[in-house]
């Protein structure tokens, strides 16, 4: 079970902790994944500015990843998204995929539509599996309370990306269960995190995280728990400057679900870079049951 990786663009330079633990529980699993050198940026930056350079750059590692004979697997919602509609625009639009192939002819390359796009929480669920997940639990946690942010593009457009359910994600909700955590119901579990207007409109940006964090908190979530870059730069980085700016007298620190379950399976905490998260970096292993030693990864 080999994939090619798609990382996300933002995570070398500003996250590099959804590298490392996304490594890690993918070792820790027998997850085989490729770095394709010469993967570019999945698009998603250009897809409002223009559509042709959009959709090229998703091709292109279509394209490679098809020309290694491997499916394309990413932790990023955003290149999920994209690469999904990329394939979908190309697939049903024969004069975008004429004027794609034209570019990628001088790089010999030629979309052919055979590689599928694959979420991380997809290959865990449906590839792994809850059961095997389970058996591999060796520090599952205790009293933790955890309010599951899906992200908006695992859920939107859900035509497109059919992740799951419509309008739901039960698939990151029983992959969390799984480490022994509770979900706590939220009502503003399906509302924006803030971040695409990150840089446009601050002070919008930190209003749409302000609710969502006020929501889970009283809803008595401990953490809340994210698969998404952007969602958690912004429930951690942004949610700093909130509380410093605003003058929040509580947080709620939030988690990457590549950290929760790579805890709850033993992998040491420094290969899952949990102390590079800005608020409450450590507090998570005190709902560990266990005090085992854990598994020694390097982070690469």
């Amino acid at each position: 079970m080999d994939f090619a990786i798609q990382r996300c663009c933002v995570t070398p330079m500003y996250l590099k902790s959804y590298d490392s633990s996304t490594d890690a529980v993918l070792r820790a699993l027998g997850i085989g994944f490729v770095d394709i050198k010469g993967f570019n940026c999945c698009g998603y930056p250009l897809k409002d500015i223009d559509l042709k350079a959009f959709v090229l750059a998703s091709a292109r590692n279509l394209c490679l990843a098809e020309k290694s004979d491997l499916n394309v697997m990413t932790f990023c919602n955003c290149c999920y998204e994209s690469l999904k509609e990329a394939n979908h625009l190309l697939r049903e639009d024969e004069s975008i995929k004429r004027g794609i192939n034209e570019k990628l002819m001088k790089e010999d390359l030629k979309y052919g539509g055979s590689t599928k796009v694959r979420h991380l929480l997809e290959v865990l669920y449906n590839d792994v599996g809850l059961e095997a997940l389970k058996e591999k639990v060796t520090m599952p946690f205790k009293g933790l309370k955890i309010a599951v942010h899906y992200g908006c593009h695992i859920l939107r457009p859900r035509q497109l990306v059919q992740f799951d359910d419509p309008g739901t994600a039960k698939v990151f909700d029983q992959l969390v269960q799984i480490t022994g955590a509770e979900i706590v119901p939220w009502e503003a579990q399906l509302d924006c995190c803030g971040a695409p207007v990150w840089g446009i409109d601050d002070d919008l940006s930190m209003d749409l995280t302000q609710k969502k964090i006020r929501d889970a908190r009283q809803s008595g979530a401990d953490f809340i728990c994210v698969a998404c870059a952007y969602c958690q730069l912004q429930f951690d980085r942004v949610q700093r400057m909130l509380l410093s700016k605003r003058g929040e007298d509580k947080g709620l620190p939030s988690i990457l679900f590549t950290q929760l379950l790579g805890l709850s399976l033993g992998v040491d905490s420094k290969a899952l870079g949990i102390d590079q998260n800005e608020l409450d970096a450590m507090g998570i292993k005190h709902f560990l049951s266990s005090e085992e030693s854990p598994i020694q990864l390097s982070v690469v």
